[in-house]
């Protein structure tokens, strides 16, 4: 299983290695060996290269289509601009462009161009590229600016031909389609789910702690393999959207290969918090119920694996211990304990999942009927967002730091050498990302890729000097190397781009005199751009990675915070999922923000605590997990008493009066934690004025608020706990009540969902204790002269 991943991970990166070969062939060819009259038109192969380059790599079809409309766009917004600032200039004055008119024209241009939100970065920075082209060749060759039309066409000609070559190169010999690509790796990860599944339900029924555990470490493997297939899957699926129109056209009964998969990875998570929670816990409740479900899940596993229905692997795991005890179990009553949560937990994340599928209850057979409005509301949404760009102040700051970076680069480079001029403006123009970001991270990155690929070209253009039509040649080898270095971590896709186009530019062009001397120009010029990047950002938003980091962990306190408010069992309360998602996708940032800070060099900052943080990092990501199961059980429970129980308001304000116990416990903890974050570790007293934090910089006190944290902890803890044996007292006496309601089976559900509610709410708990812990540690490391912490 884990060699199959690999091998189509491999076979992926060659296969798109073969592609890009193929793309800058078609730009060389055509560029090398055109007639004179096309080539003329085609006064820029070096940014050909550069668009086909930013195009194909890692692309599939869907994702060429993408990227030409990009290109499109970009042109569409450059032209006029351009045509525009050449018209001005020419009816202003009859002397050549300048280089400080050009560094001027270039800035105002990149900043209208930057501004839209709606905008997608690719095509901001092709637009940013060729807007450095057009005024930088002015003032080399400003003769052609006698033509302010013809002089901007010739570089749309230019990216016309890269992104042309790229739509070839994914069609020939035949189409290389993301749906292709994501249906073999769904089967993957399907094989993957499947053992992981098995081995899952082998500890279930184990009732030895060491063997459990055991059974769960042997998962890892299909984990690591699951999430690298996910990761690659949401890489494929923008290219899968720009193909789905044309795949229903071509043929109706079009499946989404996605469908069915929604809840399973998360659902897989649900287990094995609930296996480790408890490696030995009763399964009395759950047996039947239990097999019924998997041998569903299975089988939807089998389909998508192609395999034949009696081949399923989890009979020879799991059905003798089921059958054996079902006659039994089918007349035992039991009222739920606290022993039994984790296995009601572990079924209701069972149950998800496939809970797009035809297996589970009623319920969410209507919450499919939302699906359309949403789709709808979400493509109005995006009209909006096309229709009346959006310009807030982060476009601003992002616009400013662009036309700033862009036009000093381009000042700077022509001051350096005219003929040269290019590459101090197409080094940034070309690594620009929205957000924040890591200024050394990324222009280390880029530096050494733009170092090792100058050097790779020098070479080549040496060995192939006595056939120097054919040159272009030696590049395919160091295409299919670069387009594995994207993927290393030390250089990353800033720098394997990087390396891949230094090589372009010297391999890929004529007469541009000898290589060694272009290439000490171009790694010049390309200092000076990176330069000029880091200079700027230091300037407008000096952010290491670390301070990202910190910045990021206090976000996501505020944004947990925000997700206790919407712990209510109520239809009207939509808020907790849509919070949950953003928390996730914040502990992923952070994730990767750790990243960056391992690698960005360390110059005069204190070393990186990188332990306390991925410490804090998994406690956060399992949080994330455990709300998406809350949200989840209280939509269940939400929809399940609207419709079957005229008077829900009885049933709850039974649950919602724990709920909000907990809530405030729980916000008040996390409160304590924003604080000790704000102050200890950024330094700052800006924080939320309900907070009333008493902290006078000007006195200088040292003894800051301590942590907050809870003055005392066993307080807390005896508190937490009389919440929680409230919860499950009420929770029987809704089970009391719902006897009434239509059908054993829902009945029995409902009565799941609430001891899986009061499993996460328990989790919660713990996880709370173990972010203390790892803030005080955090604490200690980076402000050990502070004040410690009370506990």
């Amino acid at each position: 299983m884990v060699a199959n991943r690999a091998r189509a991970m491999w076979s992926m990166r060659l296969h798109s290695a073969i592609r890009t070969a193929l793309a800058c062939t078609i730009v060389g060819c055509v560029t090398l060996y055109s007639p004179p009259s096309l080539a003329k038109q085609l006064a820029f192969p070096s940014f050909s290269y550069v668009t086909s380059t930013f195009i194909v790599s890692d692309a599939t079809l869907g994702h060429a289509l993408r990227g030409c409309w990009h290109a499109f766009f970009a042109t569409l917004q450059v032209m006029p601009l351009s045509m525009l600032g050449l018209w001005l200039h020419d009816y202003v004055s009859d002397d050549h462009f300048s280089p400080e008119v050009a560094a001027l024209m270039v800035a105002v241009s990149a900043f209208l161009v930057a501004l839209p939100e709606s905008t997608d970065l690719m095509c901001k920075r092709i637009a940013f590229g060729q807007i450095v082209i057009v005024y930088v060749d002015a003032v080399i060759h400003g003769v052609y600016v006698n033509s302010p039309v013809m002089h901007p066409l010739r570089i749309a000609f230019s990216t016309a031909l890269g992104a042309m070559a790229s739509i070839l190169a994914l069609l020939l010999p035949y189409p290389w389609l993301a749906y292709g690509e994501v249906t073999k790796l769904y089967q993957i990860y399907a094989e993957s789910a499947s053992g992981r599944i098995n081995l899952y339900l082998k500890a279930l029924h184990t009732q030895d702690d060491q063997i459990t555990m055991d059974l769960i470490s042997q998962t890892k493997p299909f984990t690591d393999t699951g999430t690298k297939i996910l990761e690659t899957i949401k890489l494929l699926e923008e290219g899968l959207q720009w193909e789905k129109p044309w795949l229903r056209y071509l043929n109706p009964y079009f499946k989404d290969p996605a469908h069915g998969f929604q809840n399973m990875d998360i659902s897989m998570k649900g287990m094995e918090v609930a296996l480790t929670s408890c490696p030995s816990f009763s399964t009395r409740m759950i047996d039947k119920e239990l097999f019924k479900v998997s041998h569903h899940v299975m089988m939807f596993l089998g389909e998508k694996m192609g395999q034949d229905r009696s081949s399923l692997p989890h009979h020879s795991a799991t059905e003798m211990e089921f059958e054996k005890d079902s006659s039994r179990q089918q007349s035992e009553p039991i009222l739920p304990t606290k022993q039994d949560q984790p296995a009601l937990f572990f079924l209701s994340c069972f149950r998800m999942c496939t809970s797009d599928s035809d297996m589970i209850t009623p319920i969410t057979e209507g919450l499919r009927g939302t699906t359309g409005s949403s789709n709808k509301s979400c493509c109005r949404r995006v009209c909006i967002d096309w229709t009346m760009p959006m310009i807030n102040e982060r476009m601003v700051v992002f616009a400013f730091k662009c036309s700033f970076s862009l036009g000093l680069a381009v000042l700077l480079g022509l001051l350096f050498n005219t003929e040269n001029g290019y590459w101090s403006g197409l080094t940034i123009a070309l690594s620009f990302v929205t957000g924040k970001q890591a200024i050394f991270t990324e222009a280390n990155a880029r530096a050494q890729g733009t170092a090792i690929g100058s050097v790779y070209g020098v070479l080549g253009c040496t060995i192939f000097q006595k056939v120097a039509q054919i040159r272009f040649l030696s590049l395919l080898p160091w295409i299919i190397f670069t387009t594995f270095l994207r993927h290393s971590r030390m250089f990353t896709q800033a720098g394997g781009t990087a390396a891949l186009i230094g090589s372009l530019l010297i391999l890929g062009r004529k007469s541009y005199g000898p290589p060694s001397e272009f290439a000490m120009y171009r790694l010049t010029e390309a200092f000076i751009g990176l330069a000029c990047y880091v200079v700027v950002e230091l300037i407008l938003q000096p952010t290491s990675s670390a301070t990202l980091v910190k910045k990021h962990l206090y976000l996501i306190q505020r944004t947990l915070k925000d997700c206790t408010k919407h712990m209510v069992v109520d239809s009207r309360e939509k808020g907790l999922m849509e919070k949950q998602r953003n928390m996730k996708s914040q502990v992923h940032d952070l994730e990767k923000f750790i990243k960056d800070a391992v690698l960005e060099p360390s110059l005069w900052f204190s070393p990186f605590p990188i332990s306390c943080y991925q410490k804090l990092q998994q406690s956060l990501s399992k949080m994330a997990d455990v709300l998406f199961f809350m949200g989840y059980e209280i939509e269940f429970l939400s929809q399940a008493f609207d419709r079957y129980y005229p008077d829900k308001r009885e049933l709850q304000q039974y649950i919602n009066k724990d709920l909000q116990h907990f809530k405030d416990a729980l916000s008040s903890s996390v409160s304590c934690f924003e604080k000790t974050i704000s102050i200890r570790l950024l330094k700052t007293s800006q924080i939320q004025p309900e907070q009333n934090i008493l902290y006078d910089l000007e006195e200088g006190n040292s003894s800051r608020p301590n942590a907050c944290i809870v003055s005392s902890r066993n307080d807390e803890e005896m508190e937490m706990e009389m919440i929680l044996s409230s919860f499950l007292q009420n929770s029987n006496e809704v089970h009391g009540k719902v006897r009434d309601i239509a059908g054993i089976e829902l009945r029995g559900t409902i009565v799941g969902c609430l001891c899986a509610l009061k499993f996460c709410m328990s989790f919660l708990e713990r996880e709370v204790r173990d972010i203390d812990i790892g803030i005080k540690d955090l604490v200690r490391w980076e402000d050990p002269l502070g004040e410690p912490t009370r506990s």
